[in-house]
């Protein structure tokens, strides 16, 4: 009898019935529950496909061990967690899943930025300790007219100006890499450099992949570029900003206050951060929604079983890298 393929799920779930729904009739599907990429280089040797979340990292030392595995698919929309270069190294495919979170990271960003200027977290505080004070919201601003800078204008930046534009803000995004005209298409502003966008911006929130290009793109030199009092929401990758920065911009009202989704090193360990009474922080979170996470599930199986049954793929992300693919 032929074996089965073999689909290794290494981290974050716990039960596997979408990813059974999608691949069942054709691989056996094993999880890991593993946040060591040791346990994937001793375990996963003979996994066709891997499944891959965001608590693992995938460097060379275990993806040189997978000498089967034909694709490994990033569930999610950021891959800073795998080495692709090394994956195309050995003939291995990654893609990932950049569409089932789009309007949940929207929202939950558009929902910090009015979390910030509304000031809602000190008056729920205020209250809950048995307050009742209009003053805890003196100082904020009108959103109308005001402006938000979007660093990356992919699809989740995308729907966070349209989102933004809703309330009457001005958008002006940056994002170098996409085509001239995407700023008419939306109704928005844009800025050829970063160093145009930051001084403008009364609002920054971040969209983008975290490269060794914006690791840090918020941080000791940009920071100041900000108007005083500016707003920062950060639901992209933690390392785009600076966290050390950051805090030394809140501390002397360069910045007033700063939402994060996500920070430099996760789960939280800054307590300079967690105290902070001008950072509002969410757990890496905006992704989720019960349909989302559903989506982004299901859509991940269906990229391992288009690897399996020699379909091409949809999202692949390393092919500048890809040597003597395993996958055809």
């Amino acid at each position: 009898m032929i074996p089965r393929p073999q689909v290794v799920v290494t981290d974050s779930l716990a039960e596997i019935g979408p990813e059974r729904k999608a691949l069942d009739d054709i691989a056996d599907i094993t999880m890991l529950q593993t946040n060591d990429e040791a346990d994937v280089a001793r375990h996963g040797a003979n996994a066709d496909v891997l499944l891959v979340y965001h608590t693992i990292k995938l460097t060379e030392r275990s993806i040189s061990a997978l000498t089967k595995c034909r694709g490994i698919i990033r569930c999610g929309v950021g891959y800073d967690n795998v080495d692709i270069q090394a994956a195309g190294r050995h003939g291995i495919v990654v893609c990932n899943v950049p569409d089932y979170g789009t309007e949940d990271v929207a929202d939950h960003a558009l929902m910090l930025l009015l979390a910030l200027a509304r000031r809602f977290v000190p008056s729920q505080q205020a209250i809950k300790a048995g307050g009742w004070d209009i003053q805890t919201v003196f100082g904020t601003p009108r959103l109308r007219g005001r402006t938000l800078g979007i660093v990356g204008c992919g699809r989740i930046g995308t729907a966070m100006a349209l989102r933004a534009k809703a309330i009457g803000m001005r958008v002006v995004i940056c994002d170098p890499y996409k085509p001239d005209g995407i700023e008419k298409a939306l109704g928005v502003e844009r800025c050829a450099k970063l160093e145009e966008l930051l001084p403008q911006s009364e609002f920054i929130s971040l969209h983008c992949p975290l490269t060794a290009e914006t690791r840090h793109i918020l941080g000791a030199k940009t920071l100041p570029m900000l108007p005083r009092g500016a707003y920062v929401i950060n639901t992209a990758r933690g390392p785009c900003v600076d966290a050390d920065a950051l805090l030394a911009a809140l501390d002397s009202g360069q910045v007033s206050y700063a939402a994060l989704d996500v920070v430099e090193e996760e789960p939280l360990r800054d307590e300079r951060l967690r105290r902070h009474e001008g950072v509002v922080l969410t757990p890496h979170a905006a992704f989720y929604s019960v349909e989302g996470f559903q989506e982004m599930r299901t859509k991940g199986a269906i990229e391992a079983r288009r690897i399996l049954t020699g379909e091409a793929v949809h999202n692949a992300v390393n092919l500048e890298w890809l040597r003597a693919p395993l996958a055809d």
